[in-house]
């Protein structure tokens, strides 16, 4: 690895407003990198969880606890007017819901000692086509489903020694594979969401008789877990339901499960709350990043160039732990010198004029 190139890429990153490209960035450098320099730095090799790793492990020796939570969760950035392949494809928004041409990452972040740290990440790709028998129309998929990736990067963290004991998730990574992975091959334990119709047995005869019911049909108890058996999963869980109040006033439900049999409502619900810390740094990446702000047209500068924003994310986060500024306050001070620097020039401009 280039860590030179790498380091003038993602600073690059952090202090551009607009797009970044191997140009602009030479001509911040008033050409001493030139532009024929940056793009090689982009096209000479894949950027993996490896070098990642490479570059985070020492702030997360530094920060990591034996309480330390891992936060696995996707996100997907529209790239409308880009052309498709493999990486730049079709994936489904969660937020939207609805499919969206765009690329879509999947991040594992470490969250210990109020630091959050990018320990592993994974690009959705889709090389295969087929054709759809109902619309006739050829589509892409991928070789590798997200929660075989999700399972990869826990256990490359484990592999990586990194010290943690809960593993947090969102609906679409609870499947009974992955929890099962989790608790009995790893021996870790989890708190995800989970959909309103999972199908739960309170006892182990009604299991055994196979008398489920959906979680939403339950009489649930305010603030309080209740031990019962999803369906398909072999072992039992921590069930709870939170009511919880929107900004515009609506009531949601989120529903709960916990593979630590002792736990109680209020220790599952207050660790859950440690999953929004993945949300935050997927808005810095998209917001103080460039994450889909690159002109980039092969697979690959497109792939290593969001490989440099979660760097670039990820050095904003070792500024925030010696600065005590969060990432957004980062960028204004920067965009508050810029428009200062900027209009120091325009009155010299004006001075000579």
């Amino acid at each position: 690895m280039n860590q030179n190139r790498l380091d003038l890429y993602t600073d690059y990153l952090s202090v551009t407003f607009g797009y970044a490209t191997a140009t602009g960035l030479s001509q911040m450098l008033d050409g001493q990198v030139s532009h024929d320099a940056i793009s090689r730095f982009l096209s000479e090799r894949d950027y993996t969880s490896k070098d990642l790793w490479k570059q985070v492990k020492s702030l997360v020796r530094e920060v990591e606890s034996d309480d330390g939570v891992l936060i696995i969760d996707d996100t997907v950035e529209e790239k409308p007017h880009m052309d498709e392949n493999d990486l730049i494809c079709w994936h489904y928004d969660h937020c939207l819901g609805r499919n969206i041409k765009g690329i879509n990452l999947v991040n594992c972040l470490y969250h210990a000692n109020d630091t959050s740290i990018p320990v592993a990440f994974e690009l959705v790709r889709k090389p295969l086509r087929y054709c759809d028998l109902k619309t006739r129309q050829e589509k892409r998929c991928s070789d590798i489903t997200k929660n075989e990736q999700m399972r990869a990067m826990i256990d490359a963290t484990i592999q990586n020694q990194v010290k943690f004991s809960w593993i947090l998730t969102d609906i679409w990574f609870a499947s009974s594979e992955n929890m099962e992975h989790i608790k009995q091959t790893r021996h870790k334990d989890f708190i995800m969401a989970l959909k309103s119709n999972r199908l739960v047995a309170l006892s182990e005869a009604a299991r055994k008789e196979k008398r489920y019911t959906r979680l939403d049909q339950l009489e649930w108890s305010e603030q309080h877990a209740v031990t019962g058996w999803l369906k398909g999963l072999n072992f039992p869980v921590r069930l709870v339901r939170q009511v919880f109040t929107n900004k515009d006033g609506s009531s949601g439900i989120l529903y709960l499960v916990c593979s630590k049999l002792d736990a109680e409502w209020d220790e599952i619900t207050s660790l859950y709350q440690k999953r929004w810390k993945v949300e935050v740094f997927h808005k810095s990446l998209k917001s103080n990043a460039a994450f889909a702000k690159s002109p980039a047209h092969t697979p690959r500068t497109q792939a290593n160039h969001l490989f440099a924003s979660i760097v670039a994310v990820f050095k904003m986060e070792c500024l925030t732990v010696r600065k005590k500024l969060n990432h957004f306050a980062l960028k204004a001070k920067l965009y508050r010198k810029a428009i200062k620097a900027a209009f120091e020039e325009l009155l010299a401009f004006r001075a000579t004029a």
